[in-house]
């Protein structure tokens, strides 16, 4: 007999199509390379985390942008985060100038199918210009032998002072090889409004203490189309207890 699916497997690649329809997106800073995220809930899980991406062209401004953020799991199967951000161009001095709130929904259990899916929902208000972007994107992860392999396909819609609403879409794709807990080397794509870089990136777990772990990342992607920037760092650091 076949198992019947439930409802969140059985749109899951849908939601995913439908976000691949609309124009390619980026960020109000004009940053569009970011975390690429598991669609996996810890249970009781707290976490505060650093994230800093730096970007290089030479045919416009270099551009940072730095986010601190505490989450915590509300149950089995949400979790939030709330982040404050600061971005800057060159010769500027950095500040906070955004909020951001984020939630995540894990949609299946880990192993229940071919994929494991889950969805991000995120609100960004940019106080300094007046602007608010709301997102959701769809993550998706699976296991290939020592491999994994996590995509994250996101449609968002920016409203504000002296912006024109419109609806944007990216999409983050890592593949990583499963050395060994410390160490995972991986390949990223980004792809976005004026965005498409790929290049090597490496995370790790550092176990600190029972039920506490300092997880890292840190990448260095490069333009694979001519619109693109040429350069973008990335550093991530989480500490989960």
């Amino acid at each position: 007999m076949m198992r019947a699916v439930s409802w969140p497997a059985k749109y899951a690649v849908p939601l995913g199509l439908l976000a691949g329809l609309a124009p390619g997106a980026a960020c109000g800073d004009g940053i569009v390379v970011d975390r690429v995220y598991d669609p996996y809930v810890q249970p009781l899980e707290t976490e505060i985390e650093w994230r800093s991406i730096v970007q290089f062209d030479d045919d416009a401004e270099d551009l940072q942008r730095h986010m601190l953020g505490i989450g915590h799991a509300l149950s089995e199967r949400w979790a939030a985060e709330l982040y404050i951000a600061g971005a800057k161009a060159s010769g500027e001095s950095i500040g906070i100038d955004a909020f951001e709130l984020e939630f995540k929904w894990q949609l299946t259990e880990q192993g229940e199918y071919a994929f494991d899916w889950g969805l991000a929902f995120e609100l960004e208000h940019e106080t300094d210009r007046r602007i608010y972007e709301g997102s959701v994107a769809l993550l998706a992860a699976r296991d290939l032998g020592p491999w994994t392999a996590l995509v994250n396909a996101g449609v968002s819609y920016e409203w504000g002072s002296g912006v024109d609403n419109e609806i944007e879409t990216e999409l983050h794709v890592q593949t990583r090889y499963r050395l060994r807990e410390s160490l995972e080397p991986a390949i990223e794509l980004h792809l976005g409004q004026d965005t498409a870089v790929l290049g090597p990136a490496l995370t790790g777990v550092h176990r600190t203490a029972p039920g506490r772990k300092l997880r890292w990342e840190a990448g260095a992607f490069f333009a694979v189309a001519s619109n693109s920037p040429d350069l973008v760092l990335k550093l991530n650091l989480e500490y989960e207890f």
